[in-house]
């Protein structure tokens, strides 16, 4: 698989706000990104869990901690095609 890093500048003082070290911070906002990607429509499931480094089950059990439906594309769709009369 090829990665690239990106890398961005966080404040000291909004890790020490948050009581957390680097790494876990880091993992955090992978997460964070993922999980709006996600919900956002722009990455599926899978691709999001890949760029949260989780495994896909771990991914959509935990879109219920960040108050995000893990079926939401699936409700969408099918909303439309009810609404369009092709049930």
């Amino acid at each position: 698989m090829n990665t690239r890093q990106v890398t961005i500048d966080v404040p000291e003082k909004i890790l020490l706000a948050e009581k957390t070290d680097v790494a876990t911070f880091a993992r955090e906002l992978r997460m964070l990104a993922a999980v709006k990607l996600y919900e956002l429509g722009r990455l599926s499931s899978g691709r999001a869990a890949e760029l949260a480094g989780v495994p896909r089950v771990e991914f959509l059990v935990t879109l219920g901690r960040y108050k995000v439906c893990p079926f939401e594309a699936e409700l969408k769709d099918l909303e439309a095609e009810y609404a369009s009369g092709n049930h």
